[in-house]
């Protein structure tokens, strides 16, 4: 028999007292090791630590495995995977590509030029490029709109995209969302897909701008991997860290240098 906080518990036999270790404030228990923590703080650490858990800092969320957590890192996060960095939005992220020291011209040549009209930008990577279209920065007018318009129209071999996730037609991939007034709880504006909170109305329809919402329209390649990701420059992120390898095989990056390449002939309406 267990005395807990006032009560008496049979420990082998009462689950209740499992239920009580998971919901009572007085404790920090981790199920799976079977430890009580004095602190939250010190719960949460052990999670971060231990090889043994999968666990989001950001949203103080535990995963079944490393693959679970990749995937919501993917479609919840805006991240620099081979820094492990994560960003508020895309600006944040074009910004850290082009002042890191990681991926500055000291240490990886800036030798990819954008094809944009009157940009000449240069980038050290392809999945910085892209984000420089998708974050809508380039003196063209490309923005993420006509990068999933552009390779809409030119992977008609499915090597990146996934047919049944587009729509045919010239109209774009995307949804467009936004919040209006009617999106305050009583204490923040609550976005109604995955009920976040934002302080200000413009925050929240920066949120539903972002492609967090968006259909997951591209994939990995690999047979082995299909991940999937919401914008190309997310999968060019998990392509050049070479997580899964995918790199190593010469039609995959063919079929991504002939897509940036091809992107000089983006039109922006």
């Amino acid at each position: 028999m267990v005395y807990c906080c006032g009560r008496h518990f049979y420990y082998d036999l009462d689950s209740s007292h499992r239920q009580h270790l998971r919901t009572s404030p007085n404790h920090n228990w981790c199920e799976d090791c079977d430890v009580d923590f004095q602190t939250w703080t010190g719960l949460k650490e052990h999670y971060v630590q231990s090889p043994a858990h999968s666990y989001c800092q950001q949203c103080n969320e535990l995963f079944y495995d490393d693959n679970e957590l990749e995937y919501h890192h993917d479609s919840e996060h805006i991240r620099c995977v081979p820094c492990r960095r994560f960003f508020k939005n895309d600006l944040g992220l074009h910004e850290h590509y082009r002042q890191s020291p990681v991926h500055s011209s000291k240490y990886c040549p800036r030798d990819i030029v954008c094809p944009g009209y009157q940009c000449g930008q240069r980038f050290v990577s392809q999945s910085a490029l892209i984000l420089h279209f998708e974050a809508g920065s380039c003196r063209s007018g490309i923005n993420r709109t006509a990068v999933n318009r552009f390779v809409r129209e030119n992977d008609r071999q499915g090597i990146i995209t996934n047919p049944s996730r587009l729509i045919t037609g010239p109209s774009s991939t995307e949804t467009t969302y936004y919040a209006t007034s009617a999106a305050w709880n009583g204490h923040a504006y609550e976005c109604y897909l995955c009920h976040g909170e934002y302080r200000s109305l413009t925050a929240l329809n920066q949120h539903l701008a972002s492609p967090r919402h968006q259909d997951r329209i591209y994939f990995c390649p690999l047979s082995s991997c299909r991940e999937t990701f919401s914008t190309l420059s997310g999968l060019c992120q998990h392509i050049e860290s070479e997580r899964c390898g995918v790199l190593r095989f010469r039609p995959v990056r063919d079929a991504l240098d002939g897509l940036v390449s091809g992107m000089r002939r983006i039109t922006v309406n």
